[in-house]
């Protein structure tokens, strides 16, 4: 038992995330992530603190499995507000992450499409419905964002955001 248990948090570093939300059908409409989930610190930024938003990004997705915009600028150090709205009919989401660790995950969702896990840099939306993530993005370079829902990724639905260095 505890090989097996060892080899399932050893493949899957999302298997000690609390559950929350299947990717498969359950949601919370987009809402805030519980108050009790750590703040997160990623290559690509961390946790935004909802005090510090320096501007609203508005992002929609839908069923042609494409994201309105699909491409963004940020500043280092910037602290953005997405309001990201399904404008489908089915599930869609969007995940914030390099582009390795996106098709990382996109892989994982194709194996286990009712995975269960939720963090500070993702939202699901049920169709119809809108969410936020606030991110700040702290080291420069060039991140992505995508939908997860098994197929959707690779079907093109994902975006890049680049984010440019503070001068000085």
């Amino acid at each position: 038992m505890r090989r097996l248990l060892a080899a399932l948090i050893a493949a899957c570093p999302f298997a000690l995330l609390p559950p929350a939300h299947a990717h498969g059908g359950a949601h919370d409409g987009g809402k805030h992530l519980p108050p009790n989930l750590d703040p997160v610190q990623k290559a690509f930024g961390r946790t935004g603190d909802p005090r510090n938003v320096t501007r609203t990004v508005r992002i929609s997705g839908s069923d042609t499995m494409r994201f309105s915009p699909a491409e963004l600028t940020a500043r280092q150090g910037e602290t953005i507000r997405f309001v990201v709205r399904n404008d489908g009919k089915v599930m869609h989401e969007l995940v914030l992450g390099t582009l390795e660790e996106l098709q990382q995950h996109a892989e994982w969702m194709r194996r286990f499409p009712n995975m269960e896990h939720e963090e500070p840099y993702m939202v699901h939306l049920a169709p119809g419905q809108s969410g936020e993530v606030i991110w700040q993005f702290t080291e420069p370079g060039e991140f992505h964002f995508g939908c997860l829902v098994p197929g959707h990724f690779e079907a093109g639905m994902k975006g890049r955001i680049r984010v440019v260095a503070n001068p000085g």
